[in-house]
């Protein structure tokens, strides 16, 4: 595949050109997901639960969710294509405050 060929980027913050092969950009892989640490809850509270009443209450929280909303509250995986003068305000910055 020619240079001339290849799929055209663009830097994800401020829309600069960026040509593939001249090392003016940057690839950024973000990776989030939620809380693995196993609840909290005592033995004695476990028992107590009643399972059937929280399995009714959360199907009843998420109902009008979408697949997307529901996956996105435990994994996201992001790629973004930064130009050199992004990628320097980003690393420094990343939450943007």
């Amino acid at each position: 595949m020619s240079k001339s060929e290849h799929v055209q980027l663009l830097c994800h913050r401020c829309g600069a050109m960026l040509a593939p092969g001249e090392g003016n950009f940057y690839v950024v892989r973000i990776e989030a997901f939620a809380d693995p640490t196993p609840s909290n809850l005592s033995g004695e509270e476990l028992a107590e639960l009643d399972v059937d009443a929280e399995i009714s209450r959360l199907l009843e929280q998420i109902r009008d969710m979408s697949a997307r909303e529901l996956m996105d509250q435990v994994y996201r995986r992001l790629t973004m294509h930064l130009c050199g003068k992004c990628y320097r305000q980003w690393i420094e910055d990343p939450a943007g405050q």
